[in-house]
């Protein structure tokens, strides 16, 4: 659990000269995002990605295959925190009609160390494909959009989860952390959860599917747009094993859910 500061005024209590207003527009565009996520986050990084000319990175090949590892490091490592979040305690983030909604307060699990662990995992899915994109674009203007877009949805959920929940999420509020996850404690909450694999590939094998794909994608473009078709020839014939392995995962997730063996 993350340490905890007695002195912290709850969270329904407005700091000196906090804007009100301003405040109110974070919420309201949180619900915007929050409804029509699914159709905007898609477009807007299809857009950025196609309008961003691939170049290597610092000027070089080599340094460009360094960037692309660290990209997709990240990339990974916020599957990873998503991977945790649901598998020991998942949280329904979909929502009720497209609005946001919950029946309880999920504290367990990584929601004991972080609030908003899922967030916090899309949000360096989307960083690492920007960096392995490496675009003066996607740095500018991406990178801010989605990280705006996430502040903001987090900021409409906790205006909903404090009229929901009232002191006991003021509580949970001053007791953990809103994004950034804190370590004391984890391996005691890892070690005294149930890890639900089943759930984990039911609820992610579609996203992650995706986020693969495109970093597959992303670099395909860059082997043509640097090597020509033909020289790239032996890279693409990797990447394109490595998109079929995909595609046989994901029939044989969607599989297993539909027939319900999962």
């Amino acid at each position: 659990m993350s340490t905890v500061d007695p002195t912290a005024p709850p969270l329904d209590a407005p700091a000196p000269h906090t804007d009100l207003s301003g405040r109110r527009r974070l919420v309201a565009a949180g619900n915007f995002f929050f409804r029509w996520r699914n159709h905007i986050f898609p477009l807007a990084f299809a857009l950025l990605w196609v309008l961003s000319r691939p170049r290597p990175a610092f000027g070089t090949f080599r340094a460009d295959a360094v960037v692309d590892v660290a990209g997709f490091a990240i990339a990974l490592c916020g599957q990873i925190l998503r991977a945790g979040a649901i598998g020991y305690a998942y949280i329904i983030r979909g929502g009720k009609k497209r609005r946001i909604h919950a029946d309880a307060l999920v504290q367990e699990g990584l929601f004991a160390h972080s609030r908003n662990p899922l967030y916090v995992g899309n949000f360096l899915v989307f960083l690492g494909l920007f960096v392995m994109i490496h675009s003066p674009l996607g740095y500018a203007v991406g990178v801010p959009f989605f990280a705006f877009a996430y502040v903001a949805i987090v900021a409409a959920e906790e205006d909903f989860l404090l009229r929901r929940f009232g002191d006991v999420y003021a509580d949970y509020c001053r007791r953990v952390n809103r994004f950034l996850p804190a370590l004391g404690g984890m391996r005691h909450t890892l070690r005294s959860m149930h890890f639900d694999l089943g759930r984990l590939v039911r609820k992610e094998y579609g996203s992650t599917f995706t986020w693969l794909t495109l970093a597959l994608a992303i670099e395909a473009r860059e082997q043509i747009a640097w090597h020509g078709v033909r020289e790239a020839r032996p890279a693409l014939a990797g990447l394109f094993g490595a998109f079929v392995v995909l595609v046989i995962a994901y029939a044989t997730a969607r599989f297993l859910k539909k027939t319900r063996r999962m």
